[in-house]
């Protein structure tokens, strides 16, 4: 028998009842589960040849060897099943989840005179745990409430009677300071502690009023017994509990328990935003993105998210809002879904909305820039392939020389990192040891310089060196490497203009890359760079050289005065066109009279 006629025959024997189907390869392994109302009917829509099942399901079921079934009471209870088999087995044809962040915890232990403290780790199964937090600022706001309001324990020492009734312990510096009422000593009852424990979990299930309630008949009894100090402040923590609640509430708090869903997608990807409102306050947010697997529906989804959440956040609320209209009136749990037409609940669902739309341009950005790091890794690796090289040069500097007719010749040394100029890193050169136009000679300096002072300052090396010119400079930066120790630990090569031909040290033949290879493309627009750097200070200096000797030439005027001249107004333009007055304050009357005279016979 093949395996078609085997599946046919399962196929034949599938009841029509809800339950969950398990897809298997030729290995036996697990690659699709779903769920089904009717499993018969949904299976058998798999292998229907006038199906029009798109290019990813026709993948998925040609490895399909195998089909295995559950049937259970509702529909409700395939999903559920569905949503615990892909957790466990995690096939390879279901859609993945993704969390946005980690997020944080509040832990409050499982223990005499229990402890309140933020955690990531919730594997201590004896403890009680709340959250997670979307934002640590909230998380951290909510226990700087708790600081105010009650007097906590923070240290880990073990509060059993036996201990405290022993003396074991000694209160600290949080005693003394009023943080504690040194439970440690048997200064505050158990059941004062377990008081105020029992309220700030109150607060972290988001059930304020009681609290506030508490607060204010404390202070209505304490001004009636005439104490007026514990009354304000039985009264300040009232207000810190107001300031909390304003921060917090987003919608009308006589809204109930509510969990909001929503869903925007596009062909590979889906993005949901999940809010939980408590007493009319945001208590948690998520935001997941979904991995297409087989082209999955919007309802489809969101299905399996909402069964996940509400089993990761808990079951209480009574109320699920969505975008997605075919959702309305399904129920999950004690929950049914409604789609919100008017009013406070729209609201809330638009406000999920405006979440998950941000979320999506971030993800949508994240996958670009990675695009983009990968396309700039692909020219990096193809100058590698081109260039024989070892290392992928992620780090390029590239030198060129500018002397015109001879006169003040300069050189510049451009970076590039990860394919892009790095124009911090970019440095000019003033020849120093070379008279007249010798390009070698002042290549030789330039590369000298560079490099021993990266030495000498233990910076990182380039993965390689481009050198704008023919073999003549290319051999003079090659003998620099040489005299430095470091030929071995740093490529060279040298770019000629006018038939792009790519040079090595000592190889008589040049390279040629491809005229439309992006590898090339980047070493021209090194060359070019470097080439543009060099012209521009070489312009620049000449430009205060001649400006230095027009001035040099005025009688009376020496190299300080012009220095200072050049320095405040940049040019001879800008020195005409400034008042008198100015000058005289910079360089003197006497002296200033004499450069205006100067200034006016030229």
């Amino acid at each position: 028998m093949t395996y078609q006629e085997k599946l046919r025959a399962i196929i034949e024997k599938l009841p029509k009842e809800p339950g969950v189907y398990k897809y298997l390869n030729e290995e036996d392994k697990i690659i699709y589960v779903g769920k089904a109302k009717a499993l018969k009917n949904r299976v058998s829509s798999y292998f229907n040849k006038d199906s029009s099942l798109n290019r990813k399901t026709r993948k998925l079921v040609s490895e399909i060897r195998d089909i295995e079934y559950v049937v259970v009471d509702t529909e409700y209870d395939a999903l559920l099943l569905e949503n615990n088999l892909i957790k466990k087995l995690q096939p390879k044809y279901n859609i993945l989840l993704k969390d946005d962040k980690t997020y944080p915890f509040i832990c409050v232990t499982n223990e005499p005179f229990p402890r309140i403290f933020p955690t990531r780790n919730i594997q201590d199964k004896r403890h009680r745990y709340f959250g997670p937090y979307a934002s640590v600022r909230i998380m951290h706001a909510i226990l700087e409430l708790f600081k105010d309001l009650y007097t906590l324990r923070t240290c880990q020492l073990s509060l059993t009677e036996k201990n405290i009734q022993e003396g074991k312990f000694k209160v600290c510096l949080e005693y003394h300071i009023k943080n504690c009422q040194g439970p440690c000593e048997g200064l505050q009852s158990e059941a004062d502690y377990l008081e105020d424990i029992r309220q700030a979990v109150d607060i972290l299930k988001g059930k304020i009023s009681p609290v506030k309630q508490y607060f204010k008949e404390k202070m209505t009894h304490a001004a009636g017994q005439m104490d007026f100090e514990n009354a304000q402040r039985y009264k300040e923590k009232l207000e810190a509990l107001d300031k909390f609640q304003e921060k917090s509430l987003v919608t009308n708090p006589k809204i109930t328990d509510t969990d909001v869903f929503t869903i925007i997608s596009e062909e590979n990807y889906a993005y949901i935003n999940f809010i939980k409102i408590i007493n009319g306050c945001i208590n948690q947010t998520k935001s997941l993105e979904v991995k297409k697997k087989l082209g999955e529906e919007d309802v489809e989804i969101l299905e399996q998210v909402i069964v996940d959440t509400r089993e990761q956040y808990g079951k209480q609320s009574q109320r699920i809002l969505t975008n997605i209209d075919s959702l309305e009136g399904i129920q999950f749990d004690v929950a049914v879904v409604k789609l919100p037409k008017i009013g406070d609940l729209k609201k809330l669902v638009e406000l999920s909305l405006k979440n998950v739309m941000y979320f999506k341009k971030d993800r949508q950005t994240a996958r670009l820039s990675r695009q983009n790091a990968n396309q700039k890794n692909q020219v990096l690796i193809q100058l590698k392939n081109d260039l024989n090289l070892t290392e992928l040069p992620k780090h390029i500097e590239c030198f060129d020389n500018s002397n015109i007719q001879g006169t003040n010749p300069v050189a510049s040394m451009v970076c590039f990192k990860d394919g892009k100029p790095a124009k911090k890193e970019y440095r000019h050169f003033k020849i120093k040891t070379v008279v007249g136009p010798d390009d070698f000679a002042s290549m030789h300096e330039v590369v000298t310089r560079r490099y021993k002072r990266l030495i000498t300052e233990q910076k990182p090396l380039p993965d390689l060196i481009v050198i704008d010119g023919g073999k003549g400079q290319l051999n003079a930066a090659y003998r620099a490497l040489q005299e430095l120790g470091i030929r071995k630990d740093v490529p060279v090569v040298g770019i000629a203009k006018r038939l792009e031909e790519i040079y090595y040290p000592h190889d008589q033949l040049p390279l040629h890359i491809h005229k439309k290879s992006p590898a090339l493309a980047l070493l021209q627009h090194l060359r070019n760079e470097a080439h543009r750097f060099a012209i521009t200070f070489h312009r620049d200096l000449r430009s205060k050289n001649s400006l230095n000797t027009q001035l040099e030439e005025i009688p009376g005027i020496g190299t300080s005065t012009v220095q200072k001249l050049l320095t405040e107004f940049k040019s001879v333009k800008k020195l005409k066109e400034a008042a008198p007055s100015e000058i005289e304050q910079l360089i003197g009357k006497h002296k200033a009279q004499i450069l205006l005279n100067g200034l006016k016979k030229d």
